[in-house]
């Protein structure tokens, strides 16, 4: 066997110990088994809510509000056969199942929560690469990045939802548009103690695009931070969703969220905890689930803190 195969040979069978080990890290970390299992199930949870759902959550039934969770009820159905089901978690001032309304509310959390982190690491990507690389840009772009950071996230979330109008679209980007300088920040730090290397150097001297430098020398170099960093932002993002909404400027309130469940049971809290209750936990479980997921990737994928699992 020639001597390239044998160094191809060498290089795949390192390659393949390699990928085991990393799986083993991660299935060996707590926070990231917990997290990924308790995200799985939210996302299961709002794909399947037409199914898993008792009742339309939109359904309103005066004479059934605020009833508390266990309470059991029988619905006439058009053939005329009765059909009896339990408001799992009770009811709503305007008689809407809560349980359902829940299920559903996981799907607008975690589509903002998600969306919001691609969005946010796709664009500061891109800006902090070149921010990172081109000295001169730096100095501009990391001027409009500090002056975007000097307002405080939410203040400026509610500003482009009031001028934009209320809707998940412009609620998404609201929330985008305060993550984007974080992203930046984080890869420029990344570039400016990348391009100093002698590989960069060497790709330089021999002639080769700016481009092709960013995606074959730099790229690989940042996915792993993006990685734990988006985490951070989904997390980021489902909180700040729920408090626009808790606040009344996010989504619509015929859309059920697990902000506006309980903006909408607050002023009967002392009265009907669960109308709050039950929301709050589903939106704090998945908070924990994804900041745990963001640690566990974050002590696995950094070599410093890798030694310890």
């Amino acid at each position: 066997m020639a001597v390239p195969d044998l160094v191809d040979s060498a290089a795949q069978a390192v390659a393949g110990a390699e990928r085991p080990s990393l799986l083993r890290q991660l299935g060996s970390n707590p926070s990231v088994v917990f997290g990924t299992v308790v995200l799985l199930a939210m996302v299961l949870m709002g794909v399947l809510a037409p199914y898993l759902g008792t009742i339309d959550p939109a359904s309103i039934d005066p004479v059934w509000r605020n009833k508390v969770p266990g309470t059991e009820r029988t619905l006439t159905l058009p053939s005329g056969d009765e059909v009896a089901f339990e408001y799992r978690m009770g009811t709503d001032s305007l008689g809407r199942d809560l349980y359902s309304r829940v299920l559903y509310g996981a799907r607008v959390s975690l589509i903002v929560g998600i969306v919001v982190a691609l969005i946010s690491i796709a664009v500061g990507l891109v800006i902090g690469l070149f921010a990172g690389y081109i000295r001169w840009l730096d100095s501009i772009v990391m001027r409009v990045m500090d002056g975007l950071m000097a307002i405080p996230g939410i203040l400026l979330a509610i500003g482009l939802v009031s001028l934009w109008g209320a809707g998940l679209t412009t609620v998404i980007i609201a929330i985008t548009v305060p993550e984007i300088p974080r992203v930046v920040r984080l890869v420029r730090a990344i570039v400016l103690s990348i391009r100093e290397e002698p590989y960069v150097e060497a790709a330089i001297s021999v002639g080769t695009p700016l481009v092709p430098i960013l995606y074959r020398h730099i790229l690989p170099n940042t996915l792993a931070p993006l990685l734990v960093q988006g985490t951070y932002v989904c997390a980021s993002a489902i909180l700040l969703e729920a408090l626009l909404s808790f606040l009344g400027i996010g989504i619509p309130p015929e859309t059920p969220t697990w902000g506006n469940i309980m903006a909408e049971g607050r002023v009967l809290f002392q009265v009907f905890p669960h109308n709050i209750l039950f929301a709050g936990i589903f939106l704090a479980v998945t908070i924990l689930a994804v900041n745990l997921l963001g640690d566990g990737l974050r002590d696995t994928l950094d070599p410093r803190m890798a030694k310890r699992f």
